[in-house]
C-alpha cells in the first residue's frame, strides 16, 4: 500500500502552499486567509523515485469541539491516523504560539512519526528556530513553501523516514488510473453534495455541514463500486454571478467549472423540496456546453410529499428542456438510497459518452434518417447528405459530410441528433454534429 505523509498546523501557516510545490500543481487553493482549507486533498507525488500520498489538510484546532472548526479537526486527525509520516508546519514569522503547544501535544500521543518543519523562514538567521524546539519533537528544519528553499531537505528526511518501498507501492496501483470514471457532483449550495459523497464512500471523507459554502475546494476521492472504478468529485456550490463576493468564493467557482470540464460525467444534484432554480439551470447549461454526459439527481426525495413531488417533476420539464438526453433518478443522500441505481445511470451515461461508432453504421442510419424525412429546400437549393463519421468521443462527434450543409435548419440537426441517440443507444450524453460541405471544383472563381 502506497504511503501517508500528511500536512499538520494551525491556520494560515502555509501547508496549501507546500502542497502545491511538493505536488508540483495548483490543487489546493492558496490565499492569505487563515481557514482556507476544510476538506482533506489528496495527491501523489514522487522524490528520489518514491511515491507517496500527500494530504493537505485544514487548520487543526484539537480543543475546539463545535461547529464548522471541530469538523475539520475531525478532518485532521483522520489524516493523521492514516499517514506515515505528519509533517508538523509551523510559522517562522509569527514565531511559536499557544495552538503550536496544543498541536504537539495531540502529535505525541499518537505516537506517529512526526517531522517539524518552520514555514516562511527565508531571510531569517537560525537562531529563528530555537524557540520551536520546546515542543519536543525533534530538530526543526527551515522551509519556504513559497519560494521553494528548505522543501529539498524536508522531502529527503520525509522519503528516509518512509523506509523502503513496497512492490505495491508501483505506480500501477493507484486508484486514480485512466480507467477510472471522473465523476463530478455539482449544484448551488447546501443541496447535499459532500453528504452523497459520503454515503458512496461509506465513511465521512468530507465535511458535510449544515452551511452553505462549506466546502471550497474540488475535492477529488478514489472509490470502487462493483469492480468499477471511481475518481469522485465533490466541488463547491455555485451561487448567482451576482452574489459570488469573496475572492475566495471566486476561485472555488473556478476550481467547480474545471472539475466539471475535466469531468466524464457530472451528476446535478437538485433539491427535491425546492424545485427547479435558476442556478440549477445555469450550472446544467455551463455542464451541457463543456459536452459532459450528464445525470440528474433529486436529493432529499424522502423528505418531499406527493404534491412537492409533482411540482418538482413538473419544474425539471419546463426549465430544463435542453436536458432531455440526461437520466434522472431520485435519491435520498443522507438516508442512502437510491445510490445504486445512480451509479447505474453513470455507467450508462459514461458507456453512451465513450461508445465508438462505425463509418458504415452512421452511414446507414443517416441515410435512412434523410429517407424518412428530407432536409428542407433553402430556396432552390436542398442540403444533400452523403456519409457520415465519428468525430470524437466525451462528447460523441458525429461529422456529416454533403453539399450545401451550411442550409441545413437547427430544427433538422436536432431531428437527426434524437434519430442517432435512439437507434445507437446514447442516452445520458449530449451529442454533437459538425457539418462539412464538399468543394465543387467545376464551380469557376468569381473575378
Amino acid at each position: 500500500m502506497i504511503p501517508v505523509v500528511a500536512f499538520v498546523g494551525r491556520p494560515n501557516v502555509g501547508k496549501s502552499t507546500l502542497f502545491n510545490r511538493v505536488t508540483r500543481s495548483r490543487d489546493a487553493i492558496v490565499a492569505d486567509i487563515p481557514g482556507l482549507t476544510r476538506d482533506r486533498h489528496y495527491a501523489r507525488t514522487q522524490w528520489n523515485a518514491r511515491s507517496f500520498l500527500v494530504v493537505d489538510t485544514g487548520g487543526f484546532e484539537p480543543i475546539v469541539d463545535t461547529g464548522i472548526v471541530a469538523e475539520m479537526a475531525r478532518q485532521t486527525r483522520q489524516a493523521i491516523a492514516e499517514s506515515d509520516v505528519v509533517v508538523f508546519l509551523t510559522d517562522a514569522r509569527t514565531g511559536l504560539a499557544p495552538q503550536d503547544q496544543q498541536i504537539a501535544a495531540y502529535l505525541r500521543k499518537t505516537g506517529k512519526n512526526v517531522l517539524l518543519a518552520v514555514n516562511k523562514a527565508e531571510g531569517l538567521p537560525p537562531s529563528a528556530l530555537a524557540e520551536f524546539h520546546e515542543l519536543g519533537l525533534g530538530q526543526p528544519l527551515a522551509v519556504s513553501a513559497a519560494h521553494g528553499s528548505g522543501v529539498g531537505t524536508l522531502l529527503d528526511a520525509t522519503v528516509a523516514r518512509l523506509g523502503p518501498a513496497a512492490p505495491e507501492d508501483a505506480p500501477d496501483g493507484d486508484a486514480q488510473t485512466p480507467h477510472a470514471i471522473k465523476l463530478a457532483v455539482a449544484g448551488r449550495p447546501n443541496v447535499g453534495k459532500s453528504t452523497l459523497i459520503n454515503a458512496l464512500v461509506g465513511e465521512e471523507r468530507v465535511i458535510a455541514f449544515d452551511q452553505p459554502g462549506t466546502t471550497r475546494d474540488a475535492i477529488e476521492v478514489p472509490f470502487e463500486r462493483d469492480g468499477v472504478r471511481y475518481t469522485l468529485i465533490d466541488t463547491a456550490g455555485l451561487r448567482r454571478r451576482g452574489r459570488v463576493f469573496e475572492t475566495i468564493e471566486k476561485f472555488s467557482v473556478l476550481k467547480t467549472l474545471q472539475a466539471i470540464e475535466t469531468a466524464n460525467v457530472v451528476v446535478l444534484l437538485l433539491d427535491a423540496s425546492e424545485g427547479v432554480t435558476d442556478q440549477d439551470a445555469h450550472i446544467a447549461g455551463f455542464a451541457v456546453e463543456s459536452g459532459r454526459a450528464l445525470v440528474v439527481a433529486a436529493n432529499k426525495w424522502d423528505k418531499a410529499d406527493d404534491y412537492r413531488r409533482q411540482l418538482f417533476r413538473n419544474s425539471v420539464h419546463e426549465r430544463l428542456p435542453f436536458l432531455g438526453f440526461a437520466r434522472q433518478i431520485e435519491i435520498s443522500a443522507l438516508g442512502r438510497r437510491g445510490l445504486g441505481a445512480l451509479l447505474r445511470a453513470v455507467g450508462e451515461s459514461h458507456r453512451a459518452a465513450f461508445t465508438k461508432l462505425s463509418t458504415p453504421r452512421l452511414t446507414r442510419a443517416l441515410q435512412e434518417a434523410v429517407a424518412f424525412q428530407q432536409p428542407p429546400r433553402a430556396g432552390v437549393v436542398r442540403p444533400k447528405l452523403r456519409y457520415a463519421h465519428q468525430g470524437g468521443q466525451n462528447p460523441p462527434v458525429i461529422v456529416i459530410h454533403g453539399n450545401a450543409l451550411d442550409r441545413v435548419p437547427q430544427s433538422y440537426t436536432r431531428y437527426l441528433e434524437a434519430r442517432f441517440t435512439r437507434q445507437f443507444k446514447l442516452d445520458g450524453t449530449p451529442l454533437r454534429i459538425e457539418y462539412r460541405s464538399s468543394h465543387n471544383p467545376y464551380r469557376k472563381a468569381k473575378d
